[in-house]
C-alpha cells in the first residue's frame, strides 16, 4: 500500500505516544473508597475498560491514514484497440438517384448506421463531399450525431455549388488530416462514391496513395451503383491495404460494409494497472471502531462519579 501524502503519517506519532501513555498510567481512574476495601481488583474488567477508552486514540490513528491518501494499484484489464474510422461520403447530385426502395443517399446512410452499430467501441467521423467538403461529425465515440446528419445533409438538400462535382481526391486529403490528428489507435478511411473524379488523374492518385501508406492510414473505397470503379481508386487502395469494392444495391452496400468489418479484426490491448484511492479499508476500519467506542459507552467505561 503507498500513499499519496506520506508526510501525514508522520502524525501517526501522536496517537502512538497516548496509547503508550494511556496503558502505562492505567487511562482516567476515579479512586472510590471501595478501592481500598478487600475487594476483587477485578484486572480483566479493568483492562476491558482501559482498551476500551484507547478506542479513540486507535480512531485518530485511523484518521490519519485516511488523510495520508492510501492508494492501491488497479488490477491489469483488457479493452479493445480503438479503431479510428473517418467515413467520407460523396453527397453530389448524382447520389439522388434511385437506389432500392429510396436513393444512393440513403441507402449509403442506413449502411453507415448499422456499421458503427455493431463497431461499438471505435472512434467515427464523418466527412460529406462534392465539389467541396465539410467536416460534419469530428472522431468520435459517441455516434449520436450520425442519426441526426441524415437530414441535414444530402444531394437534395445541399446548394448546387456544393454538391455539384465528385471530389474525391480533395476529399480524401482533408480527411488524411482529420485522421492524422488522433495521437492513438489504428485509422482508416472508408469512401462511398458513385462517380468518377478528374482530381485524381495526372498521378494524383499515386501521390495521395503515398500520403496514406506513409500514415499508415488503411483505405478501402466502395462504389455505389452500377459500372465500374474508377481505375484511380484501386492504385489508391491497394497501396494501403485496403479494398474496393462495389455495390449494385441496397442489400450488397450492407454485406460490403460486414466484410470490412471481419477484415479490420478487432485487437484487445492489456492496460497496465493505475493507482487509485482505496479508502475503502481504512473506512470499516474506522466505522467498525467508532461503532465499538459508542457501545462502550453503555457500560464499558470508567465510573464518573
Amino acid at each position: 500500500m503507498t500513499f499519496a501524502y506520506p508526510w501525514v503519517l508522520l502524525l501517526i506519532s501522536l496517537p502512538l505516544g497516548l496509547l503508550i501513555r494511556h496503558f502505562r498510567t492505567g487511562g482516567f481512574r476515579l479512586v472510590i473508597p471501595v478501592d481500598h476495601s478487600r475487594t476483587s481488583p477485578g484486572k480483566g474488567i479493568s483492562f476491558l475498560v482501559q482498551t476500551a477508552t484507547a478506542l479513540p486514540y486507535v480512531l485518530l490513528f485511523i484518521v490519519i491514514g485516511i488523510l495520508a491518501g492510501p492508494q492501491k494499484l488497479s488490477d491489469p484489464v483488457t479493452r479493445r484497440k480503438l479503431t479510428n474510422i473517418q467515413l467520407c461520403l460523396d453527397v453530389s447530385g448524382s447520389m439522388a438517384a434511385t437506389f432500392g426502395g429510396g436513393d444512393r443517399y440513403d441507402a449509403a446512410m442506413d449502411a453507415i448506421l448499422e456499421f458503427i452499430n455493431y463497431r461499438e467501441g471505435d472512434a467515427f467521423g464523418l466527412t460529406f463531399f462534392g465539389g467541396h467538403y465539410l467536416h460534419w461529425v469530428p472522431l468520435t465515440e459517441d455516434t449520436s450525431a450520425f442519426e441526426c446528419a441524415r437530414d441535414f445533409l444530402g444531394p437534395r438538400n445541399l446548394p448546387q455549388w456544393f454538391s455539384g462535382g465528385t471530389m474525391i481526391g480533395m476529399a480524401l486529403r482533408q480527411c488524411r488530416k482529420v485522421i492524422n490528428e488522433r495521437p492513438e489507435g489504428d485509422r482508416m478511411v472508408i469512401l462511398l462514391s458513385d462517380g468518377y473524379s478528374a482530381d485524381l488523374s495526372g498521378g494524383t492518385a499515386e501521390n495521395i496513395a503515398a500520403d496514406f501508406k506513409k500514415d499508415d492510414i488503411t483505405v478501402h473505397t466502395i462504389h455505389i451503383g452500377t459500372g465500374s470503379p474508377p481505375a484511380d481508386l484501386y492504385t489508391i487502395t491497394s497501396q494501403t491495404g485496403g479494398e474496393v469494392f462495389s455495390a449494385g444495391d441496397p442489400q450488397a452496400l450492407e454485406q460490403v460494409f460486414r466484410t470490412i468489418d471481419e477484415m479490420q479484426v478487432t485487437e484487445m490491448e492489456k492496460v497496465s494497472a493505475e493507482t487509485i484511492d482505496n479508502f475503502y479499508p481504512w473506512a470499516v476500519a474506522g466505522g467498525g471502531v467508532l461503532a465499538c467506542y459508542l457501545l462502550t459507552l453503555f457500560g464499558l467505561r470508567w465510573s464518573p462519579w
